[in-house]
Order: C-alpha cells, then structure tokens, then sequence
C-alpha cells in the first residue's frame, strides 16, 4: 500500500517559500517559520498571497508535488505540476467510457450508491448519538429520511441512464440536506442551515461545507493523477472547461464522512463559533484566518484515523482512502473488475 504523504497548508498572508537542498522553507517578514523534508510531501496548498520562488517550483515538479493556489475562502485559482504521468491506454479507455452511455451509466451508479448509503450513515450516527436529545418531529423526520434514502439506494440499482441517476442523487440531497439542520446541535441561529447554496456561501454552515468540499476536491484530483487518470474528464458530472469533473466524481462519495461530519464535529464540539465567520455586505460568508487553520488542523487529522475498507478487506487512513477508489476505478476501466465498487461507509 502506498505510503500516505503529508499536505503543506499555507494560510499565511504574504509567506515566502522557497527551496534550500532538498527541503521547503518558509519565511514570514524575513524570518524563517517552517522548514520541511520535500520527500514528506505530497502537495502545498497556498491560500491567498502567498509567494513561491522558481526553483522551489521546479524543484516540486521534478519531485511530484504539485502546488495549488486559492484564494483566501478557498476557491481555487491556480495549480503548478511536473508531467503528466499515468498511461495513455488508460486514459483512452476512460475517454470512451465516458462517452459511452452503458458504461458511463455504470460507474455513476456505483459512485452514487456510495454517496447516498454514507449520507444515510451521517443521519443514522446523528441519531444515534442525540436520538435521545431530539424532540419527537425531529427524531421522526431523521428516521423518514434514512427510510427514504434506502428506498432511493435501491432505485439506484435499477436505473439505466444517467440522466435518471443524475434525477435521482438530486432527489436523495433534497431529503437528506431537508434534515441536516436537525443534526446541528448548537443552540442559537448562529448556525441554522435552510439548505445548501454556495457561490457565495450565505449561512455559516454552507461556508463551512464549500471549504471542506474544496479540500477533499484537491485530495481526489491527486489521488487520480496518481493512478493515471484524467482528473477533467467525470461520468457523472459533465464535462466543462477547467473543471476537474472526474475529481468531482471521486468526491461524492466522500463528502458525508470528510466533508458533512467534520463539518458536524466543528460545530457540535464548539471547535468553531458564531466568531469565527466574517459576513460580507453581500451576503457571502467566509471563515476567519484562524478558523481556517482550526478546520485545517481538524481535516488532516481526521485524515489519519483509520476505516474499514469493506471491498479489500483492511483498515487503512481515511487519507488514503481517495487514492485506494481511484486505483479500483482504474482497474474497473482497465477490465480487472466487474465492477466499480464505492467506498461504503459503517
């Protein structure tokens, strides 16, 4: 199993990083704040203004450690890699499967199982954990939805265009989003959620989601790099000019366990408060700086705790789980597999 590396966060306004041997130093107002090993790495992501020196650039292409620029909230902005690898058969096949209309079909219904089976694991954990704590409307509307995405899991496997896959994933986040303000157990409206919007963000928690949706984006765009794979070109998500479609893909499936119940964590455990959310005249909502590094912190942390893999067979970090399914993708589009099993989650 590949050893899993580490991602290097600058959130540091106006850091300059740069190469010294074979490590990346960091330096804030002339000062050195950070040196680390280049083989310890797999990726830097910088937020806003943050400078990085040719030769580091160079250095981290020759290496393959991509470095990926966003802005401050973390919409993405720019991305630096060596060449491309992976082998191009690989990438024909993908190529043709995505335009194939069973096979596309395919590999959707196996993303789109997983998704849906983990979002049900997030309400029935919510209801495990503060079953006891909800008010009976509430316990009650929790429990339709798990019945209702179960019913929607098993039309899944039924459906043989994408299209109606693509109708009925919409369906499935239309029940379990109508639910999720049940599963915020922080009192006050600070963090009240009505629904899922983005673009900006206009409520905390949907600000919270869209930067951890950003960070596990980033992860799956690596992790299928690794294998070969185009990260632009996805089965359930169409294609669109600078769009990592496919990464996209990868994503759903992880969403409800790295995205939504961290996001949960922050809020239930008061990691996070009303304070650390900035309100712009627009509307839009950002985290603070601070709160960046606290959710940061918490993702690579979370990163490292281990899961069942039920399809292999073994426990592995939840950081490498990304890369495992976007091995077993290229096996399926390779012919190794029947078919493409998502990752489910207990």
């Amino acid at each position: 199993m590949r050893r899993q590396l580490n991602t290097l966060y600058i959130t540091t306004e106006g850091a300059w990083l740069r190469k010294d041997g074979a490590n990346v130093v960091m330096n804030v107002e002339g000062k050195e704040r950070a040196r680390l090993p280049i083989h310890m790495l797999e990726s830097l992501v910088c937020f806003g203004r943050v400078l990085v020196s040719p030769p580091l650039m160079g250095f981290c292409a020759e290496q393959g450690v991509t470095i990926t620029h966003l802005s401050p909230n973390g919409k993405f902005l720019a991305r630096i890699e060596g060449p491309v690898s992976g082998n191009v058969l690989l990438r024909r096949t993908q190529y043709r499967t995505s335009d194939d209309e069973v096979g596309c079909a395919a590999i959707v219904r196996g993303v789109l199982i997983g998704k849906v089976h983990n979002q049900r694991a997030v309400i029935s954990r919510g209801l495990r954990d503060y079953g006891s704590k909800l008010a009976p409307a509430e316990r009650e509307g929790l429990e339709r939805a798990c019945t209702r995405l179960s019913r929607i899991a098993r039309d899944l496997l039924r459906e043989p265009l994408t299209n109606g896959l693509r109708g009925l994933e919409g369906e499935a986040g239309q029940v379990y989003f109508s639910v999720f303000d049940s599963l915020v157990r922080n009192d006050g409206e600070a963090f009240r959620f009505t629904g899922r919007n983005r673009r900006p963000p206009r409520d905390r928690i949907n600000a919270l989601l869209s930067f951890l949706y950003t960070l596990l984006t980033h992860d799956c765009r690596s992790a299928l790099e690794s294998v070969g794979l185009d990260p632009a070109v996805g089965f359930l998500h169409r294609d669109r000019p600078g769009r990592p479609s496919l990464a996209l893909d990868l994503a759903e499936e992880f969403r409800p366990l790295l995205g939504d119940r961290l996001a949960l964590s922050l809020v239930n455990r008061r990691q996070l408060r009303e304070k650390d959310f900035t309100v712009a005249e627009s509307g839009g909502v950002v985290l603070t700086d601070d709160a960046r590094k606290t959710v940061l912190t918490a993702y690579q942390e979370r990163k490292r705790e281990e899961l069942n893999h039920a399809f292999i067979g073994e426990k592995a970090p939840i950081g490498m789980l990304p890369i495992l399914q976007a091995q077993l993708l290229a096996r399926y589009l390779r012919g190794d597999l029947d078919a493409y099993p998502p990752f489910l989650w207990k």
